[in-house]
């Protein structure tokens, strides 16, 4: 495994080729093993992976609280390489809801107080809002991060789902450093619109949901049962027979996978490394084996033949229903 290194667009830090994304260590994808999932963000550290990303309403305040554990009882000097991405502005509630998008000034300051707390940190590296707040000016909540760099609190602006149009008015208001959002060979939104909007600004790409929350892993079988709260249990793409249709891409891929010597998921991560320097895929791994099957598409090397059979097998918009259910689509950048 070779790691290498890629800038968060033109105003961004110098990071790993490979995120971390933590979430499924605390919420969304069924129960999670802290002990392993602390042994996990230390692998990940040791194998040359400095960028942590997680949201400050993550199980409300227990992913950046393990995250601040992780990195407390790491060794130094691997301490001292990580970086934080933080969402925040999800509102939540006591029974684990999901209410409305907050982005006021005051709020923002609010967030960024507690997370500077819970992760044991004296900055954060990029902060962002999770949703575009529709009822707050996206130029009010970029300068209220803004007044957090000024301050040291805050190193650098992200932004998270947010529109070609947020994002050309968050970028003339302050420095943004990159646009977290969903990208994976079944999710190519992006490329239409906001993509070239981001490249034109000099923004970079985090992107999540790479291997679509486990869906094009290559492990996630037809009768897996789905705890309740488990967001896959209720997500479009795996309902019925929207769920056989995406797993036979999958099965399209693992011929093809299979060819290289290679798993479904390492060439699912090395697809959207193939996609440009400017963006950095979030892998959310949550034990040790899957991290180091996700570090293995590092060495995979792609080439045109290889695109070909991939845009061939799973041609952009291939899946079968939308990334998230119909009650939260308004709040995404994109329209799937």
């Amino acid at each position: 495994m070779t790691m290498t290194t890629r800038t968060l667009g033109s105003t961004g830090p110098r990071v790993s080729a490979l995120g971390l994304g933590c979430m499924g260590m605390s919420a969304l994808y069924g129960e999670a093993d802290r002990a392993e999932s602390i042994a996990t963000v230390h692998a990940a550290l040791e194998a040359g992976v400095t960028l942590l990303d997680t949201g400050d309403f993550y199980a409300m305040g227990h992913n950046e609280m393990l995250i601040g554990e992780a990195l407390r009882t790491a060794p130094a000097a691997l301490r001292e390489q990580a970086l934080t991405s933080v969402k925040f502005g999800a509102l939540r509630d006591p029974a684990g809801g999901w209410n409305a998008y907050d982005g006021r000034p005051n709020a923002v300051k609010n967030f960024a107080a507690y997370s500077l707390q819970r992760l044991g940190v004296d900055h954060i590296d990029v902060y962002r809002i999770a949703r575009v707040d529709p009822d707050v000016p996206i130029e009010e909540t970029v300068g209220a991060i803004a007044e957090l760099v000024e301050q040291g609190y805050v190193r650098h602006i992200g932004l998270s789902e947010a529109s070609a149009d947020n994002i050309r008015r968050a970028a003339a208001t302050a420095p943004i450093s990159d646009l977290q959002i969903e990208y994976a060979i079944i999710t190519r939104d992006i490329e239409r619109e906001i993509l070239p909007t981001t490249r034109e600004l000099g923004i970079g790409i985090t992107a999540y949901g790479v291997l679509s929350r486990g869906l094009i892993s290559g492990h996630f079988t037809r009768d897996r049962q789905l705890a309740a709260h488990d967001f896959r249990s209720f997500s479009p793409r795996f309902q019925g027979d929207n769920l056989q249709h995406n797993l036979d891409l999958v099965e399209a891929l693992r011929k093809i996978a299979g060819d290289k010597g290679v798993t479904v998921a390492q060439i699912a991560i090395a697809w959207v490394l193939s996609r440009g320097e400017d963006i950095v895929p979030l892998v959310g791994a949550r034990t040790r084996e899957r991290l180091g099957e996700s570090l293995g598409a590092l060495d995979v090397t792609l080439d045109a033949a290889d695109l070909a059979a991939i845009e061939e097998a799973v041609p952009a918009d291939a899946a079968a229903g939308t990334r998230y259910p119909a009650a939260q689509m308004s709040h995404l950048g994109t329209e799937h």
